[in-house]
């Protein structure tokens, strides 16, 4: 079965979809969205979509029905995963986690990364677009705004990590011996502010370190 997932590499909802399809032993090939375009996504859904991921399984476009929908995860989890990735048993717990991980984690993760990221985009029309489309959503000097506030910023993310970081002390993942989907959501955000190095967790969180290590090897 042909797989391809339309991508960006430091994309906090893109990396937890490849993660969980290499867990699970699923190939696929990536085919790299350029960011302030978008428009390999936007020419192969005809101008229907135009967020990351999508993915296309044997010719089937695969996509998000709304902003807070987790309908990949799902496709996922049904086709390759059998009910793994989303085990009804924790239904109740998980589902929120998973919103609370997407909502707010990101929110608190992707301001870290971003001025990093922009200042390594030498295409100066790449780079303005890419600020453009941040500042219509956050306002005007968001981004130097979110440079100046670092530290700050940096803090209020570890904290949210912390109920993590003490879960992670009792077992190996977030719900049990076995990742579910809420890792590797968790994983896209850790992954998405750690992106190339240009922020590093505190050594404060040594379970959450240990848990990324394990769930990358993970195969189920």
């Amino acid at each position: 079965m042909a797989l391809k997932v339309y991508q960006m590499a430091h994309s906090p909802y893109c990396i937890p979809i490849t993660a969980s399809l290499e867990a699970l032993g699923a190939g696929y090939e990536v085919a790299e969205v350029t960011p302030h375009t978008r428009e390999e996504v936007i020419r192969r859904s005809g101008g229907r979509y135009y967020q990351v991921p999508m993915l296309e399984h044997d010719g089937e476009l695969v996509m998000e029905s709304s902003p807070d929908s987790i309908d990949i995860a799902r496709y996922v989890d049904r086709r390759f995963a059998g009910g793994r990735l989303f085990p009804a048993r924790i239904e109740a717990a998980h589902l929120p986690l998973v919103g609370q991980i997407e909502n707010e984690f990101e929110l608190a993760g992707f301001v870290l990364v971003d001025p990093f990221y922009l200042d390594a985009i030498d295409d100066v029309v790449a780079r303005a677009m890419i600020v453009r489309h941040k500042e219509r959503k956050f306002g005007a000097g968001c981004v130097e705004d979110w440079r100046a506030r670092r530290g700050e910023l940096f803090a209020r993310f570890t904290d949210l990590l912390g109920p993590a970081e003490r879960s992670l002390g009792e077992g190996p993942f977030l719900f049990g011996d076995a990742p579910v989907y809420a890792d590797y959501a968790l994983l896209g955000v850790i992954e998405n502010v750690t992106y190339r190095g240009y922020n590093t967790l505190p050594a404060a969180l040594g379970n959450i370190d240990r848990w990324r290590r394990e769930l990358r090897a993970y195969r189920f």
